[in-house]
C-alpha cells in the first residue's frame, strides 16, 4: 500500500504542476560568438543588460610557452589517453600548435590550449606566469539583439583584437539607459627577473582587481575610483537609480588595510621572488575576508557624470581592538526613495557573519533574527515601498541552504515563504511595486547535492510560490513538440509583470571555433545553452500538460508496471543553471 500510494502521489504532483499559456516567452538576442547569454537588469523603459559567456575563438598566446616542458606533455598526453577511450584520433601535435598555427586552425587544439592554461589542479589558472583568460563579457540588449559593452578591456598587443582577460559584469540600468558594474584591468604580458638570477621570466599581472564604472547611454565611461587605492584598491557598483538632479549609484569601496594583512604584505610581497602584484593577488585570494577593509558606498552624480559626492557607511558590528583583519559592508541596492540595503559583518554568539542589512541614517541596520539559526545571507533588491527581497542562510536537513525571504520596513516585518520544498534552496532576485517577487530555486527533490534550479514568482499577500515554467505553453506552434525552453532563474521584474530572466534549451553542440560538433559516428551532438529571455503576461489560461514520459508510453503501451512512474520526475528533469 506504501508504494501504490507513493506512486499515486507522484502521479499527483505531475499532473497537478501543469503548463500554461499565461506567459508568452520571448527569446532576446544572443551575442554572435558566444555560447551562453544571460540577463542582470532591465529598466520600466525597457533598457535590457546582461552577459555573455562561453566566447568562441578566444586568444590564445603560445610566445612564451616552453613546448619542451613536461607539463605540457603530460597534458597532451592526458588529453589523447581521453580522447582513445571514446574512440576519437587526436587531429594535432605539440609541434602543430608551435609551429602550424593549430591553435588557431583546429578546434581541438584551441579547446586543449585553453584547457592547459586555466587548468586549476595544476594551479595554472591563477599563476601569473601563464595568459589570463576570460570567456565572459558583457552585453546590452536592443531590438537588433545583442552587442558587447567594454568595461576596462584593450586592445592587445600580442594578438589582434581585445586581451579578453578581464572580469566584466553590468549590475544595473536607469530608466535613460545609464548602466553601472564592475570589472579588473586587463593582464599584461611583463617581463620579470628574480633576485640574484639572470634569467627572464614572462608574467601576466593587472593593475587592479576589481573596479566600479558607470557608462552613459552614447558610451561615455566614469571609473569609480577608490580613495584607498593602495596596490590598486577595490571598488563594485551594484545598483544605480535616477534622481531629480543625477543619479545615485551604491556599491563599495577598499578602505584600507588592517595590521594583519598590512603585516603579511610586508613578509611576503618583497618584490624579490615574485612580482608585487602578483603576491598582492594571491593573498587577496587565498585569505577568507581578502586582504582590503571594504565598506559599502552611495556615490551621487549629476547629469553630466560627475560625482558630487561620496559617503562611506559602516558597519554593523564593532570591530574590538584584537581584530586586526579585515571587514566588510556592501550596498547592493537603492530604490527612489533613497533606501539602501546590502551586507554586513554582524557579531552572533561571539563569531562573524555576513547578514543582510539595510543602511539608513548612517546607521546599519540588521533585521533577520540569528536566535532562529540564520548565519548569512544577501539582500539583493528592494522596491519603492521599501521591501526588500533576498535570501538567507541555514543548516536544513544537515547542509546549508539558501531561503528566500521579504523584509517589509514599513512593519519592521520578516516573511521567510513556503517554496518548493523543504531542503530547497531559493532566492530572490527582484521584486517590483506590485509586490510580485522573482528568483529561483530548487526543484530536484530526490538529490541532495547537485539540484537543478528553476524561476518562481511569489506575490505578496497571496502566499503562494509558482513555478514560472508552470506559466508557459505546453508545446510548440506545430502543437505536437514539446516546449523546448525551461526558465532556470526570474533575474528582474518590471511594473507591468514583465519578467526578464534564463532559460535553457537544447540545441547543436558547438566546438571553440562555434562549429557544429560531430560524433564518431558522424552524428550531430547535442547540448544544452543558456538564453536570455522575456516573459510578457497573456490572457491566456492555464493547460494541463501531460508528463512527455506519460505521452510516449501510451503510444507504446497499455500498460507499464507502477514503478516506472518512481523514475518520471527524475527522466523528465530539464537542465537548469545558476550562474
Amino acid at each position: 500500500m506504501k508504494y501504490k500510494l507513493l506512486a499515486a502521489s507522484i502521479l499527483a504532483t505531475l499532473s497537478t504542476s501543469a503548463m500554461s499559456a499565461t506567459y508568452q516567452l520571448t527569446e532576446l538576442g544572443r551575442l554572435d560568438g558566444a555560447k551562453h547569454n544571460y540577463v542582470t537588469d532591465v529598466s520600466e523603459n525597457g533598457h535590457i543588460i546582461g552577459l555573455a559567456n562561453g566566447i568562441y575563438r578566444l586568444p590564445i598566446d603560445i610566445s612564451y610557452i616552453d613546448f619542451e616542458d613536461s607539463a605540457i606533455k603530460n597534458a597532451y598526453d592526458a588529453t589523447k589517453a581521453s580522447y582513445e577511450l571514446i574512440d576519437k584520433e587526436i587531429t594535432f601535435t605539440l609541434d602543430d600548435i608551435e609551429n602550424n598555427d593549430a591553435v588557431n586552425t583546429n578546434a581541438d587544439a584551441h579547446a586543449f590550449m585553453i584547457s592547459f592554461v586555466t587548468n586549476t589542479q595544476s594551479g595554472r589558472l591563477t599563476n601569473s606566469e601563464y595568459q589570463k583568460i576570460s570567456s565572459a563579457l558583457t552585453t546590452v540588449y536592443t531590438p537588433e539583439g545583442s552587442s558587447e559593452q567594454v568595461l576596462f578591456d584593450v586592445q592587445s598587443l600580442d594578438y589582434d583584437g581585445l586581451t579578453r582577460s578581464t572580469s566584466n559584469l553590468l549590475n544595473a540600468v536607469t530608466d535613460d539607459g545609464v548602466m553601472v558594474g564592475w570589472g579588473s584591468a586587463p593582464y599584461e604580458k611583463t617581463a620579470f627577473t628574480q633576485t640574484d638570477e639572470d634569467e627572464e621570466e614572462t608574467h601576466f599581472l593587472r593593475e587592479f582587481i576589481s573596479r566600479g564604472i558607470v557608462i552613459s547611454p552614447d558610451g561615455v565611461k566614469v571609473p569609480l575610483v577608490p580613495e584607498f587605492n593602495e596596490y590598486g584598491g577595490t571598488s563594485i557598483a551594484t545598483d544605480i537609480v535616477q534622481s531629480n538632479n543625477g543619479y545615485v549609484v551604491v556599491g563599495s569601496v577598499s578602505t584600507g588595510i588592517p595590521v594583519d594583512r598590512q603585516e603579511d604584505i610586508d613578509d611576503n610581497c618583497d618584490g624579490e621572488d615574485e612580482p608585487v602584484s602578483d603576491c598582492i593577488e594571491s593573498l587577496d585570494r587565498n585569505i577568507s575576508t581578502g586582504l582590503f577593509d571594504k565598506r559599502a558606498v552611495k556615490w551621487t552624480l549629476d547629469n553630466s557624470l560627475n560625482i558630487t559626492n561620496t559617503e562611506v557607511f559602516g558597519l554593523a558590528i564593532t570591530p574590538e581592538d584584537d581584530e586586526d583583519f579585515a571587514f566588510r559592508s556592501n550596498a547592493l541596492a537603492v530604490n527612489e526613495n533613497g533606501l539602501i540595503a546590502g551586507t554586513s559583518d554582524v557579531r552572533y554568539d561571539d563569531r562573524r557573519y555576513s547578514m543582510p542589512v539595510y543602511f539608513e541614517n548612517g546607521e546599519v541596520k540588521q533585521f533577520i533574527n540569528q536566535d532562529d539559526d540564520w548565519v548569512g545571507g544577501k539582500a539583493l533588491a528592494i522596491n519603492n515601498d521599501s521591501i526588500i527581497v533576498g535570501y538567507a542562510n541555514k543548516r536544513i536537513e544537515n547542509r546549508t541552504r539558501t531561503k528566500f525571504f521579504y523584509f517589509d520596513k514599513n512593519s519592521n516585518s520578516v516573511v521567510f515563504p513556503t517554496d518548493f520544498f523543504t531542503s530547497s534552496s531559493s532566492l530572490a532576485n527582484d521584486i517590483n511595486d506590485n509586490g510580485v517577487i522573482v528568483g529561483e530555486g530548487e526543484t530536484d527533490i530526490f538529490n541532495s547535492t547537485s539540484r537543478r534550479r528553476e524561476g518562481f514568482m511569489y506575490t505578496i499577500g497571496e502566499d503562494k510560490i509558482v513555478n514560472i515554467n508552470s506559466l508557459l505553453p505546453c508545446y510548440e506552434a506545430d502543437g505536437e513538440t514539446r516546449f523546448k525552453y525551461t526558465v532556470a532563474e526570474a533575474k528582474a521584474i518590471n511594473n507591468n509583470n514583465e519578467i526578464f530572466g534564463v532559460a535553457t534549451k537544447t540545441v547543436e553542440k558547438t566546438d571553440s571555433f562555434g562549429n557544429v560538433v560531430l560524433d564518431v559516428d558522424g552524428n550531430i551532438e547535442y547540448e544544452s545553452v543558456a538564453v536570455a529571455v522575456k516573459l510578457t503576461p497573456t490572457s491566456g489560461s492555464v493547460e494541463e500538460c501531460p508528463a512527455q514520459e506519460i505521452e510516449e508510453y501510451e503510444r507504446q503501451s497499455s500498460s507499464f508496471p507502477w514503478y516506472t512512474l518512481l523514475l518520471l520526475p527524475l527522466a523528465a528533469a530539464r537542465r537548469v543553471f545558476r550562474k
